[in-house]
């Protein structure tokens, strides 16, 4: 049959006004793919902090279409900003906000989950509860291993400062833990930093700073990221600030040194903070900048870049592996962000359950087009979820091919596209249900730009509630219609895209760019097609079911 165009083509995209203008914004982008963050098996709700409890069986999903088979989400109610996990004893140690109550109450606190390899996770229930010391709820922080004991809690400590909100004022307090990060007492002197006055003054972030002996912290402060030292993790003193205007309200910020190319001698220092890149045509996401940090204040060598082009990776963490020596903790280092977008979070169409994690990525400094940027690639580690890969025969895809795809709805796609004599042309991976394109994965070589479009998923169609294809539900916000785009030129003939497709959301890696995306797929029998325009050509491929962890 000859070639249709059943899908979302990006020359389409370019004639809405709003999405020329998110393509027209599109700066060298960086990200990857890699460890993936399972579901949970298990949940211990005591708070008791038994490392050795048994796991439980997980409840039965109430939304089998929707939750994800091999993505970190909470049992039951809400999740949202993931804690940077941090490593003991070969168990990593990693925190979400959760919230109870929700949609009926407010407040978050920290949930707690483990592993031993950012692949299987086991829930162990509330770490730090919420409306417990009078001083408001729980919410973004950072935990650290307090090794020399500084804060007075003993060798090995585990320090949690992490803002609480009363009556509309954000404080930081401190929380200590003597059992491994299984459960935290409010210390007796919180807040340890009083408010000053400032409407927006939280999401602390806690670095050590060996160079110069001192703990260092970042807070969110509207649109300045505030720098703080200290020798104790109790008593801080404001040192500098970052000011950055044009990005709304920056949230959650991260500061981490990484070697450009892996090399020692080029060490740089990273910044990153979530914010808004609507004045750039863009929606929220983890923009980042890099520079030199003098101890006290940190000096951006640039403008700021993004770490992923999709519309749902916001709050993200990085964070590395400390058993590595110092070389390869510089290299790369693991990356996690919540997979949501505050613009429409509260409209998903989930039952029981709200909120994602990512899959955790290795990230690392490349030398792209004269600048560092962030890249990244799948790690090896996801590999233990992997199944028996179906091959893709190479070709001309101007027919069209089915892809033998698994009815778990989960799995991973690899294709390897010829870039054309000429320079032009497209190739598009259409995620179906009852026959009909659902989300549209594609590369056009024209442009060098992948790009995801979900505007036939229930949530862009208005039957996000019943998935019949029935326009009853709420309109979604008009930024969850918006197909987004990313730079991304390999240096070579082909184009190697991956597409890690869960039951409700896609995450596609192209030349250590990505595109994260929830998806929310109509009811109907789920399949995969891969289509081009000619003359592209696909040198090959795989799709690989991925286990699911639930």
């Amino acid at each position: 049959m000859p070639f249709r165009p059943s899908g979302t083509t990006l020359a389409a995209l370019l004639r809405r006004p709003l999405f020329r203008a998110v393509a027209a914004a599109v700066a060298v982008l960086a990200v990857g793919a890699s460890l993936v963050l399972a579901g949970n098996t298990a949940r211990d709700n005591s708070g008791s902090g038994n490392p050795s409890a048994p796991a439980m069986e997980a409840a039965p999903a109430q939304d089998p279409d929707y939750r994800p088979a091999y993505h970190l989400t909470p049992d039951q109610r809400w999740m949202n900003d993931p804690q940077r996990p941090f490593l003991i004893d070969g168990v990593w140690h990693y925190y979400y906000l959760y919230n109870a109550d929700y949609p009926e109450g407010n407040g978050t606190e920290w949930y707690h989950a483990t592993s031993t390899d950012l692949v299987h996770w086991r829930n162990e229930g509330v770490a730090v509860p919420k409306f417990r010391n009078g001083l408001g709820d729980i919410e973004t922080g950072s935990a650290v291993v307090d090794a020399e004991g500084t804060a007075g809690f003993g060798k090995g400590a585990v320090i949690a400062v992490l803002t609480q909100q009363h009556d509309g004022v954000q404080r930081q307090s401190l929380f200590y833990s003597t059992d491994k990060g299984y459960s935290f007492q409010s210390y007796g002197q919180n807040p340890v930093m009083e408010n000053p006055g400032a409407e927006h003054w939280r999401d602390p972030r806690i670095v050590r700073d060996d160079a110069n002996n001192q703990w260092l912290m970042l807070l969110a402060e509207g649109h300045k990221i505030g720098f703080y030292t200290s020798r104790d993790l109790k008593q801080w003193t404001y040192v500098s600030g970052f000011q950055q205007d044009g990005l709304g309200i920056l949230e959650c910020p991260d500061f981490f040194q990484l070697d450009i190319d892996g090399d020692p001698a080029k060490r740089t220092w990273v910044l990153a903070a979530s914010a808004n890149g609507s004045a750039e045509g863009r929606t929220t996401g983890l923009a980042y900048w890099t520079g030199s940090f003098d101890g006290k204040g940190f000096r951006a060598e640039g403008g700021h870049q993004w770490l992923d082009g999709g519309p749902d990776f916001y709050a993200a963490v990085t964070f590395d592996d400390p058993r590595l020596p110092d070389a390869e903790r510089k290299a790369s280092r693991h990356a996690i962000g919540w997979m949501n977008n505050w613009a429409y979070a509260r409209e998903l169409p989930t039952e029981d359950w709200y909120g994602a994690a990512s899959v955790v990525r290795d990230i690392r400094l490349e030398s792209r087009g004269g600048r560092p940027a962030l890249v990244s690639a799948p790690t090896p580690s996801l590999q233990s979820l992997e199944g028996e890969p179906a091959q893709i025969p190479g070709g001309g895809l101007a027919d069209g091919q089915a892809l033998p795809v698994p009815d778990s709805g989960a799995f991973k796609a690899d294709v390897e596209l010829v870039r054309p004599v000429d320079g032009t042309g497209e190739a598009r991976l259409l995620l179906q249900s009852g026959g009909a394109a659902y989300a549209t994965i594609g590369y056009d070589f024209r442009t060098g730009r992948a790009f995801v479009a979900r505007d036939g998923d229930s949530m862009a169609r208005g039957d996000a509630k019943t998935g019949q294809g029935q326009p009853d539900g709420p309109a979604p916000d008009p930024a969850y219609r918006e197909a987004r785009a990313v730079e991304a030129r390999p240096a070579g003939d082909t184009v190697h895209l991956t597409a890690y497709v869960d039951r409700s959301s896609v995450e596609v890696f192209v030349a250590g760019q990505t595109l994260t995306s929830l998806v929310f797929p109509p009811a109907g029998q789920r399949e995969a097609r891969l289509e081009a325009e000619a003359p592209v050509q696909l040198k090959g491929g795989t799709v690989t079911p991925l286990a699911g962890i639930r």
